[in-house]
């Protein structure tokens, strides 16, 4: 049994750290359920809702690139812990108003933005974490194995705090505040692995050191074709945004129909996640990554286009194979072609630029079905992904041409 497991479950300290995310990521997706459901309570307004989303979006804007700069300069571990402790303080307030009665609105708000600086805080520093505590040829694995739990968490983590929260709504808040205490618990003994590299030239302003890593991602095309590749694909190809609407007038499948159609592309994360941690991409990641955004167009086509439950299932399970291999390759990239110096700071910039996307792209997908009908925009946001993966490697070769992922190194300077 031992031997069918990843070998890269064999680093002791990988395996502390990807338990510690499991243990946060189930207690914050169990509290993001009863949070989202005492807001609505509240007053039935579904814009409540929106503004819970804002508050946890808004420190992401504000204090991302504080907070990779933090990472860099500071022990990771320590800010990592800091912001674990830091949310089970949030949750145990939240216990504090459900167990009071949950019937403002403000506190929600407030303590969802202070939840917000914390994910804001750890985010950079964990995603550091990852490459110091394996050896390079598992790191393809190791990302691959940290995405497929996160979706793994996603999937059930909702279902379960949902379940909780029937029997009873405070034990949730409770279980959550506990189970990031878990985490923090699991990280203590982590030992990240000095990385040996050269200096990286900074300038020497504060400014100059907080933009350091947008510097650094502008100047590195390989890195910056990746991400912004990603940008594009997010913001235009998908469609889930939409889904209650064509769950509802296209599908006909009503609300357990829409809560299938939303878990289609977790699962097929979870395969694709599966499949890479244990047959790691090998050569030619660069053409792989244009066609598995292709791919990702075509399936938003296929689900704009069907009227078949069954089909729009499985495009949008395809659509999430391919867009968690995208992620891996793009994780990977990131991984290797920053020096670690710099780590907390580009993953903050990368942090951005993947919320971002996925906020706009619900903004533009909402936007674009409103002036053209959401069959038209989810076909046409299609057709631009396919676009942006034909177009991609006329504007950054250097991308398109990598090979095997392993022979990417730092790139010097900022």
């Amino acid at each position: 049994m031992r031997g069918r497991l990843p070998p890269v479950l064999g680093q002791r300290d990988y395996r502390r750290l990807l338990t510690s995310s499991i243990a946060y990521g189930f207690g914050r997706e169990m509290v993001f359920v009863a949070v989202g459901w005492q807001v609505y309570d509240i007053s039935r307004n579904p814009f409540h809702l929106g503004l819970v989303g804002l508050a946890e979006f808004l420190p992401l804007l504000l204090f991302a690139l504080p907070a990779g700069a933090i990472a860099d300069r500071l022990s990771r571990k320590l800010v990592y812990l800091v912001s674990l402790v830091a949310d089970a303080g949030i949750t145990g307030l939240l216990l504090f108003v459900s167990l009071s009665g949950a019937g403002s609105l403000w506190p929600f708000l407030v303590l969802s933005f202070a939840s917000g600086c914390s994910a804001a805080l750890g985010n950079p520093a964990i995603r550091s974490m990852w490459p110091s505590l394996v050896p390079l040829p598992l790191l393809t694995s190791a990302l691959a194995l940290r995405s497929t739990v996160f979706q793994a968490t996603v999937v059930t983590g909702p279902a379960i705090g949902g379940l909780i929260f029937a029997i009873r709504p405070d034990t949730v808040y409770a279980i959550g505040a506990a189970l990031m205490l878990v985490a923090a618990a699991v990280t203590v003994p982590i030992s990240p692995r000095t990385v040996e590299q050269a200096p990286v030239e900074v300038v020497g302003t504060r400014l100059g050191s907080l933009l350091a890593g947008l510097r650094f991602v502008r100047r590195t095309p390989v890195l910056l074709g990746a991400i912004s590749l990603d940008l594009v694909a997010v913001l235009f190809g998908g469609a889930v945004a939409l889904l209650p609407l064509f769950a509802r007038d296209v599908l006909d499948a009503g609300p357990v129909g829409l809560g299938v159609l939303r878990s289609a592309p977790a699962v097929g994360a979870l395969l694709a996640g599966i499949m890479l941690t244990r047959r790691p991409l090998r050569g030619a990641a660069g053409r792989k990554l244009l066609v598995v955004v292709a791919l990702f167009g075509a399936s938003m086509i296929v689900f704009g286009l069907s009227r078949s439950f069954p089909l729009s299932f499985a495009a949008l399970a395809v659509s999430g194979f391919v867009d968690m291999i995208s992620m891996n390759i793009r994780s990977v990239i990131a991984a290797l072609a920053t020096p670690d110096a710099l780590r907390g700071r580009v993953n903050s910039v990368e942090g951005v630029f993947i919320s971002a996307s996925n906020e706009l792209g619900a903004f533009e997908s909402g936007a674009a079905a409103a002036l053209v009908g959401a069959v038209p925009a989810v076909v046409i946001g299609g057709v631009l992904t396919i676009a942006a993966a034909l177009l991609w490697p006329r504007l950054f070769p250097q991308m398109a041409r990598i090979d095997r992922l392993e022979s990417l190194h730092p790139a010097g300077g900022t």
